[in-house]
């Protein structure tokens, strides 16, 4: 995951300072110069890293103190605000049209996932309440408008193709748009390898082939430096709005991320988390910044929670919770819930404390599909009441499952403390439950 190796290494710098009751100048320098060092490592622009630093410095020196923090504490502050203030200081969103559809186009390198944003732009949207319609205005990719028809099929999002020059797509695609009543147009174009003259001259013709209300630049996040150097490229020739940054779910070191908007002046507006189609998540700079720092992003937990959740179902699940009718299928389908919210490092990493307790590959995702397996392998009885299971039951399902009776074991015991656990939250606080609790069960894996 990106900025693994960048937060932990800035966050061993921060325990240090923390752990010690005055600071001296000298200390500070120290800890900064292990921040700097971390920051290039992690490939953030030098110019970048040099300011962030100074900026720090100015502050912790300047003694601009809270009575309520110890000095290491305060450090750790400036550092959260700075780091907040140099990817963008808040979420800046989609500027959409009072007088719809709303256009955007999308622009970038061939290969940065520019086809797939799109996509996921889409779905985003959808999930919002927008109506959105998708232009494959890439000519020269056959497999890019092959792709853009698939998932629009698949997402249930209408696509404008047609045999014609892109400023023709883009206006057909629009005015199919204003005929069905859709308020959203994203438009995909054409990339090259690397920037030439031809493919700007082609951005422009199209940009000023009809209205566009924003230009989004998509870079991926894995080519690092050369992601900034692409971004900056972009922003003196194209009029961009924002960028949206792909693969940072991967083995990149984050230095796109924490650079190219002081190098471009443009926000980061979306970032891709994963390959799913659901993988795209507005960019808040503020819950960014927690990250790096180990301390969670609680806000977009919720919300990730909250968007796979159907209403209904969580009522029911609470009536099950109070009513202590948690059984091993109720336990499954929370644990699918969760799988669906994305790889379990990346939730881990979003609870305050948990991103330094779990180092990189102790989270196994095998294990959920053995409990799963362990789970389908019972019957309905054994399932809705896990007490009769004893020795030769336990067997037979090890055998099934294709896992090992300590396996069925562990399950069984994660189950029953799980249902302990809720039956003191439900009974022992007054029978009244935390409001999202009915909404966030995380089996104990």
């Amino acid at each position: 995951m990106a900025f693994e190796s960048l937060g932990q290494k800035i966050q061993e710098t921060m325990r240090k300072l923390k752990g010690k009751g005055k600071l001296s100048e000298k200390d500070v320098d120290a800890a900064l110069r292990e921040v700097r060092l971390a920051l290039l490592e992690a490939d953030v622009n030098f110019k970048v890293a040099r300011k962030f630093i100074k900026n720090v410095r100015e502050r912790v020196v300047g003694e601009e103190v809270s009575a309520s923090l110890t000095p290491g504490q305060q450090v750790v502050k400036v550092v959260q605000e700075e780091l907040t203030e140099l990817m963008g200081g808040e979420n800046q969103g989609i500027d959409f049209s009072s007088s719809p559809p709303t256009v955007i186009m999308l622009a970038g390198l061939q290969g940065s996932g520019k086809t797939t944003a799109c996509a996921k732009l889409a779905r985003h949207f959808s999930s919002k309440g927008r109506h959105p319609l998708m232009v494959a205005a890439d000519v020269y990719r056959p497999a890019a408008i092959d792709q853009l028809q698939q998932m629009g099929d698949r997402m249930d999002v209408p696509v404008t193709v047609m045999d014609a020059s892109p400023e023709d797509i883009a206006r057909a695609g629009y005015s199919e748009a204003k005929r069905n009543k859709k308020d959203t147009v994203i438009i995909d174009t054409a990339g090259r390898l690397h920037i030439d003259e031809d493919m700007m001259e082609e951005l422009k013709r199209l940009a000023g082939a009809l209205e566009i209300h924003e230009i989004l630049l998509v870079v991926d996040a894995m080519t690092g430096q050369d992601a900034v150097n692409v971004a900056e490229q972009f922003s003196e020739d194209l009029d961009i709005s924002g960028i949206i940054l792909t693969k940072l779910d991967g083995d990149t070191r984050g230095g796109a991320a924490l650079s190219v908007r002081d190098v471009t002046g443009r926000p980061i507006k979306f970032v891709g988390t994963g390959e799913g189609i659901d993988d795209l998540e507005a960019f808040h700079p503020d819950r960014m910044a927690s990250r790096i720092l180990g301390m969670g992003d609680v806000m977009t937990l919720i919300e990730k929670a909250e968007s796979k959740v159907d209403t209904e179902g969580a009522r029911e699940m609470e009536r099950k919770l109070r009513e202590d009718e948690f059984t091993l299928d109720d336990f499954l389908e929370q644990l699918e819930q969760v799988q669906d919210m994305g790889p379990l490092d990346q939730l881990m990493g979003m609870i305050p404390g948990m991103g330094q307790k779990m180092p990189a590959g102790e989270i196994d995702e095998s294990e959920l599909l053995r409990t799963k397996a362990i789970i389908q392998s019972m019957t309905r009885e054994e399932r809705e009441n896990p007490d009769i299971v004893k020795r030769s039951r336990r067997r037979r399902i090890s055998q099934g499952s294709g896992t090992r009776v300590q396996d069925v074991n562990r399950l069984l015991k994660q189950y029953k403390q799980t249902r302990d656990m809720i039956k003191q939250l439900t009974r022992g606080g007054g029978g009244k439950m935390p409001r999202r609790l009915g909404k966030m069960q995380f089996p104990p894996f």
